[in-house]
Order: C-alpha cells, then structure tokens, then sequence
C-alpha cells in the first residue's frame, strides 16, 4: 500500500521504503518517517499532490513522487 491509497482523516504506518527511491528514503527518514513511525493524512490538493501529513506532532507535505517512496499499512 503506498500513501496515496489514503484519504483525509486516515491513518497508517510506515512499513518500508522502495527499493529505486534510496534518495527519497534518507530525506523521508531524516523528517521523521523511519519504519514504524505513524501519520495521519491532514490535507490533500485537490489533484492528489502536494499531501500533508502530520507525523510526531510535525506537519509534512510531500509531493507525490516523494510519497510513492513509502510503503505503508493503514491503521
């Protein structure tokens, strides 16, 4: 499941990383969003990209290529 699978309100947790995105893993996990860190989705643009999260009390917003790097589980 990728973070685009989530709508407004949901929440989920990061359950890794893809394996082509090692540039986008180390700034996603310098932000906060190691394995096991959980978020919610707070807002979504209206075509899906940029999607703000919000993750050990910090707001993100992340384009869409950035998100696609997380694999997730809904919670």
């Amino acid at each position: 499941m990728v973070l685009a699978d989530l709508k407004v309100g949901e929440s989920g947790r990061v359950r890794g990383f893809a394996q082509s995105e090692a540039i986008y893993r180390r700034k996603l996990m310098a932000m906060g969003l190691t394995l096991g860190a959980e978020f919610t989705i707070t807002r979504l643009a209206p075509l899906g990209d940029p999607v703000e999260i919000r993750v050990r009390g910090s707001a993100l917003t992340l384009r869409k290529d950035e998100a696609a790097a997380l694999r997730i589980e809904k919670i």
